[in-house]
């Protein structure tokens, strides 16, 4: 079946036990358009697994629809699109349509002489089953077997002969020692949402420009957090559909659930899985959800991997809707001279520092001004390490990248001087984590503003947590939607005490939440010096 090395000839047609070679293939008949060519040899190929196994795979109406839209063609004969989302909850078939389109543009219909087709995964064994796949279904496949040679212990394909003739396929996952030299007509990343790091997915897109048209088709479920290079394609991808971002090379393909939708119902299982009641088996998703509601533990993975929300594993303290709700802009201009109040979470010496200021405004709102800093040394290392874009925030302006590889705390008391001329800081809240160092620093430029201690325990930070909640509740915030806060704001996490007191958790948090802290110290502060209502008694006098 194809199992030999490398440079094998072709092998030979005909004998006793060989199979009848069909002389005109399915989507070689004439009068196919682009995308017809494509479904007519993905209905070719052999179920190789499952109940379904020896049958051919059927397109369904859903997988056309995402079929027609990638393959479409423009008047010039091209296909515009060059990168293709498509997520959807799991076991609905991704690695089956992610082979099928794999095989079909290395010896299909969209192969072309010499091509690089590519299939992309977190680890070696993952990698390895979109292999395995595509092996089982060639040595399914007559015709297929007599073109391709199957090199197994490289994990690759080669076609030998016919359409593609000289093309290559190889497994590849984000441990491989190099991604380097490589120019792929055709790429597959499965599972993209769970990639630890997003070199692989760059290396690969910026690989594409040699060829004239290449195509990458990023298939997964949804990744759990906001700053994940996939939810930062589905979320271009939803402008592109919004119309918001005119990019006909861009398309995206989600099925996903609302947050706001029952959980349990039948309908909102529908929404995310466009398999269910098929070959998504409805018995097993019921299975779940009766896990997911009676152990509160389960339902967030639940929302997760069955209903494909971006719910991370862990309980937000702040319900992404109600954050962004809160995520107004206002222009920095006007709050100049303006009284407010700062909250400082200084870090240890190579970690987030915060310093956060709030505006009381005259309409009841509260606007926000963060300023974060980080060590201007190892940016790319932290990025990695705390999965989010630290290096690209930091030329957007939102993080201050001090020199050197530790927090000058010289650097974060010039800025906080800088807003003393600026704004009327009333009162700044901070943690006693190397406030010496910083006063220091203060006095030495001539900087000065009240210092109030902060503690970090039960009994100062419990208020603090209740002013911020009801201040994001009531949508009475306005942060701008900036992204380091937004951070901060997802990965918090609470802990009580015994008497129902509460704080928030840096131990468990899911990743840094110093902004949230610094915000809520500054909240709480300014909570302090709000002028108390006189009794009508008095007003009336």
């Amino acid at each position: 079946m194809g199992l030999r090395g490398p440079g094998a000839k072709p092998k030979g047609k005909g004998g006793i036990l060989s199979p009848k070679l069909r002389e005109t293939l399915p989507w070689e008949a004439e009068g196919l358009s682009r995308v017809e060519r494509v479904i007519a040899f993905l209905e070719d190929l052999p179920v190789t697994a499952g109940k379904m196994a020896g049958t051919k795979m059927i397109v369904r109406d859903w997988q056309r629809e995402f079929l027609e839209a990638v393959y479409r063609e423009d008047e010039h004969g091209n296909r515009p699109v060059r990168t293709a989302v498509l997520s959807m909850a799991r076991k609905n078939g991704k690695t089956g349509i992610a082979a099928g389109l794999a095989l079909c543009h290395l010896a299909g219909p969209e192969a072309e002489p010499r091509g690089e087709c590519y299939a992309a995964a977190n680890d070696r064994f993952q990698a390895g089953k979109m292999f395995a796949e595509m092996v089982a279904i060639i040595g399914q496949h007559p015709e297929l077997d007599a073109r391709c040679n199957i090199i197994r212990f490289r994990k690759e394909i080669e076609v030998l002969e016919g359409q593609g003739k000289g093309s290559i396929f190889a497994a590849l996952s984000s441990d491989a020692t190099t991604k380097l030299g490589l120019s792929p007509s055709f790429t597959v990343v499965d599972e993209l949402g769970y990639a630890p790091k997003r070199d692989l997915y760059d290396a690969l897109d910026s690989a594409m420009g040699a060829r004239d048209n290449p195509l990458l088709v990023a298939i997964s479920t949804q990744a759990p957090d906001d700053n994940h290079v996939f939810s930062t394609l589905i979320d271009y991808g939803l402008k592109v559909q919004a119309g918001e971002v005119d990019d006909p090379s861009f398309h995206l393909t989600l099925y996903t659930a609302p947050e706001t939708d029952d959980p349990m119902d039948r309908e909102t299982w529908l929404k995310a899985n466009p398999a269910l009641g098929d070959f998504r088996s409805e018995e097993d998703v019921a299975r779940q959800a009766a896990q997911a509601e009676r152990i509160p533990s389960k339902m967030q993975d639940f929302r997760n991997k069955i209903l494909n929300q971006r719910v991370a594993a862990h309980v937000r303290f702040i319900a992404k809707a109600e954050w962004e709700a809160c995520g107004g802009e206002f222009d920095i201009e006007v709050l100049k001279g303006r009284p407010c109040f700062g909250g400082l979470d200084l870090s240890a010496a190579r970690d987030l520092t915060a310093w956060v200021l709030v505006f009381p405004m005259d309409d009841g709102t509260i606007h926000v001004l963060p300023r974060f800093f980080l060590p201007e040394n190892g940016i790319m290392e932290k990025s990695e390490a705390d999965r989010v874009p630290y290096d690209v925030w930091a030329q957007m302006g939102h993080i201050t990248l001090i020199p050197g590889s530790t927090i000058d705390p010289g650097f974060v008391a010039e800025q906080m001087a800088e807003d003393a001329a600026q704004f009327d800081i009333q009162a700044v809240a901070y943690d006693r984590w190397r406030i010496e160092d910083l006063r220091r620093e203060l006095d030495r430029i001539g900087a000065a503003m009240e210092l109030v201690p902060h503690g970090q325990g039960f009994k100062d930070m419990s208020p603090a947590v209740d002013t911020l909640e009801r201040a994001v509740a009531e949508a009475k915030l306005r942060h701008g939607g900036n992204p380091v806060l937004t951070m901060c704001a997802a990965n918090a996490v609470i802990t009580k005490d015994a008497a129902g007191a509460r704080k928030l958790d840096k131990a468990k948090a899911a990743g840094r939440i110093d902004g949230l802290v610094a915000l809520a110290m500054a909240q709480s502060i300014a909570a302090r010096h709000e002028p108390e209502e006189l009794p009508a008694c008095l007003l009336a006098a």
